[in-house]
C-alpha cells in the first residue's frame, strides 16, 4: 500500500514555494531553536525535571500538548485518507472530547494523589508489581510498532509528496531534529513547542478547509456527493456515522462502543497521553488543561477528515480542473472507489493553495509530525527509566537517570525507523490499520483501570491475569489476522472473521467479567493499599482538596463539550 503512494506521489508536480513561504518556514524553524535553546539553559538535575517539567505545568501547556501530541501524521495522512475512502465511519474515534473530560474529572484526582510518574507505576499501586511489569513492556512495544514507526512514515510520504523530498531523507530528517530537541529538553521542550505548534497546525488545516469548500462550492455540495455514494449495500452511505449492524468494516455497534473502549485506554490510562496532565502544577491546572484539549479535540473531524470527504467530492466534480487533478492522483475507479486514499491531505495542500499560504500550511504539517514525534520520544524514554532500569538499579541517582533517558529516547528512535520497513507490508488504510491493532490493545487495560478506580475491592491477582489473559487473546487475534488461515470454524470465527471492533468490545466484557470472578475467589487489597486510589477510599482532606479545584465555569465549559459532541451525533447519525 506505502510503495503504491509513493509511486503515486513520485508522478504528481510538486509544490512551487514562493520566497514568502520560505520565509516563513524559516520564521517557524528560528521559533522552535529559540525555544529549544531557551528550554537547554535550565539544568534538568532530576527525573521530575526532565520527564514532567518539574510538575510546573499550566493549563493552556497542558491543553495544547494534548492536543498536539495526539495530532501527528496518522491524522494528516491517515484519517484524511479514511474520509476520502470511507467518509464518516470513523469520525467516533475522533470526536472524543467528553473522554479528554473523564481524564479530567474522574482520574485527575487519583492521578495526583498517587504522585507517579507513569502509568505502570499506578498499577504496581494499586494491584501489583506484575501488571507494572506487563503494561511497561505492552507500552514500549506499541510506541515502538505501531506510533513512533507510523508517524515517520507517513511523516516521510507527507514531505514526499509536498515538496519532493526522498522519502528516507524526509523521515529521517524529521526523526533526528525531534530527537535532539527532545534528548536535550524533556518534557519542558515537548510542553513549550507544543505552544507555539498547535496554532501554526490549527491555522493551516483551517485554511484547507475553508479553500476545499470555496473550491467544491459549500458545505451541501460535499453532503449531496458523499451521500450518494454508498459505501456497502445495506443502503448506508459515505456521510452515515451509523452505519448498518451487519456492515463488515464498521458495524454501528462496533464503532460506537468499540471507539469509546479504544478512547478510554487512549485518553484516561495510556502514558503517551496522561503524561501531559502529570505534568500539572496541581488538579485544578490538570483539569482546566483537559477542558482546554477537549475543546481542541473537538476540531480534527472538521480540519482532516472533512477535507477528505472534500477531496473525494472535488473527484466527482468534472468541471474542476482541481477535482480532475485529485482524481487522477487518488485514482478515481469506476465503482467511485479511490485507489490511494492517504494522499488525499497532500494533494489538497498540491492543488488548492495559493501562492503564500503554502509556507504556513507545510509549517502546520511539520508542527503536527514533530509534535507527535516528540511526545512519543519522552514517554517511552520515561517508561523505560522509571519503570525498567530504576526498578534495577533503585540507588540511581537523579542526574544519571535523565542521562540514560536520554540514551532510551535514541533506542526508540532507532527501533521506531527500523520497524518501517516491517509496517510498509501492513494493512489497507493507514489509520484504520492503527485503530485496528489498538482495538486489540485497550480492552484489558481499559478494564482493569476501570475496576480499579471504581472497585476498591478489585484484587492484584484480578488485575495481572486479566491484563496477561486479554492480552494472549490480543496477540491470538492479531496474530491470525496476519497469518489469515483458509479454515472456517467457531475459533477462525472469534479470531480472524469477526469485525475488529466488535471483538474488541465482547473482549472488554470478557475482561470485565474475568476480572470480577478472579477478585471474588482471590484475596483483597488491603484498605491502606487503595488509600485514595480508588473511589470510597479518599480522606476528608483529599476530597476537600479536589472539591476546591473546580467552579461553575469549569462545569459550563464541560457542559457546552458534552452539548457539541450530542449534535454532531444527531447531525451525523
Amino acid at each position: 500500500m506505502f510503495n503504491n503512494l509513493l509511486i503515486a506521489a513520485a508522478d504528481l508536480n510538486r509544490i512551487s514555494l514562493a520566497s514568502w513561504d520560505w520565509i516563513v518556514i524559516a520564521i517557524f524553524f528560528l521559533a522552535m531553536v529559540w525555544i529549544c535553546w531557551d528550554v537547554s539553559r535550565k539544568k534538568k538535575e532530576t527525573s521530575g525535571d526532565y520527564f514532567l517539567s518539574g510538575r510546573s505545568a499550566t493549563w493552556i501547556a497542558i491543553g495544547a500538548s494534548i492536543f498536539a501530541s495526539n495530532i501527528g501524521s496518522e491524522h494528516l495522512i491517515g484519517l484524511a485518507g479514511t474520509g476520502a475512502s470511507a467518509g464518516m465511519a470513523q469520525a467516533h474515534w475522533e470526536i472524543q472530547g467528553w473522554m479528554i473530560l473523564i481524564l479530567g474529572w474522574v482520574f485527575v484526582p487519583f492521578y495526583e494523589r498517587s504522585m507517579v510518574y507513569t502509568m505502570p507505576e499506578f498499577l504496581e499501586k494499586r494491584y501489583n508489581k506484575e501488571s507494572r511489569g506487563i503494561l511497561t513492556w505492552l507500552s514500549l512495544a506499541s510506541y515502538v510498532l505501531t506510533k513512533v514507526s507510523v508517524t515517520v512514515l507517513a511523516g516521510g510520504l507527507a514531505l514526499n509528496t509536498l515538496l519532493g523530498i526522498n522519502f528516507w531523507v524526509a523521515a529521517l530528517a524529521l526523526v533526528i531534529i525531534t530527537a535532539i530537541y527532545t534528548v536535550i529538553g524533556g518534557m519542558e521542550s515537548v510542553l513549550k513547542t507544543s505552544v507555539l505548534q498547535t496554532p501554526i497546525l490549527l491555522i493551516g488545516s483551517l485554511v484547507i478547509l475553508y479553500l476545499g469548500l470555496r473550491e467544491l462550492g459549500g458545505w451541501n455540495a460535499m453532503m449531496d456527493i458523499c451521500s450518494a455514494q454508498p459505501v456497502n449495500d445495506l443502503g448506508d452511505s459515505m456521510t452515515d456515522l451509523m452505519r448498518s449492524g451487519k456492515d463488515p468494516e464498521f458495524p454501528w455497534y462496533g464503532a460506537l462502543f468499540g471507539s469509546a473502549i479504544i478512547g478510554f485506554w487512549y485518553w484516561c490510562t495510556d502514558q503517551f497521553i496522561v503524561q501531559r496532565v502529570l505534568s500539572g502544577k496541581n488538579q485544578k491546572e490538570a483539569r482546566r488543561g483537559t477542558i482546554f484539549g477537549a475543546y481542541l479535540k473537538l476540531l480534527p473531524v472538521f480540519l482532516f477528515l472533512i477535507p477528505g470527504m472534500i477531496a473525494y467530492a472535488l473527484t466527482k466534480t468534472p468541471d474542476s480542473a482541481i477535482g480532475q487533478q485529485l482524481a487522477a492522483a487518488l485514482g478515481l475507479q469506476a465503482d467511485g472507489t479511490v485507489a490511494n486514499p492517504d494522499i488525499a491531505f497532500p494533494m489538497l495542500v498540491n492543488t488548492l493553495l495559493p501562492v503564500g499560504l503554502k509556507g504556513v500550511v507545510i509549517c502546520g504539517i511539520l508542527a503536527a509530525l514533530m509534535s507527535s514525534l516528540a511526545s512519543l520520544y519522552n514517554s517511552s524514554a520515561m517508561l523505560y527509566t522509571i519503570d525498567i532500569y530504576k526498578r534495577k538499579h533503585p540507588e540511581t541517582d537523579e542526574k544519571k537517570l535523565v542521562t540514560i533517558g536520554r540514551i532510551a529516547t535514541v533506542v526508540v528512535v532507532v527501533l521506531g525507523v527500523l520497524w518501517i520497513f516491517v509496517i510498509q507490508r501492513m494493512g489497507k488504510s493507514l489509520y484504520n490499520y492503527i485503530q485496528s491493532v489498538q482495538s486489540l490493545l485497550a480492552p484489558a487495560i481499559a478494564a482493569v483501570f476501570l475496576l480499579g478506580i471504581s472497585w476498591k475491592k478489585t484484587s492484584p491477582k484480578a488485575g495481572m491475569w486479566t491484563l496477561i489473559v486479554g492480552l494472549v487473546l490480543g496477540f491470538t487475534r492479531l496474530f491470525t489476522m496476519i497469518i489469515n488461515p483458509e479454515a472456517h470454524n467457531a475459533f477462525t470465527y472469534i479470531f480472524n472473521e469477526m469485525n475488529v471492533y466488535a471483538f474488541c468490545v465482547w473482549m472488554f466484557l470478557f475482561c470485565i467479567a474475568l476480572a470480577i470472578v478472579i477478585t471474588l475467589c482471590t484475596k483483597k487489597p488491603a484498605p491502606e493499599q487503595v488509600q485514595g486510589l480508588c473511589f470510597g477510599t479518599a480522606t476528608p482532606e483529599q476530597k476537600a482538596e479536589t472539591r476546591a479545584s473546580w467552579n461553575k465555569w469549569d462545569i459550563v465549559h464541560t457542559v457546552i463539550i458534552l452539548a457539541f459532541t450530542v449534535a454532531f451525533y444527531i447531525y451525523f447519525w
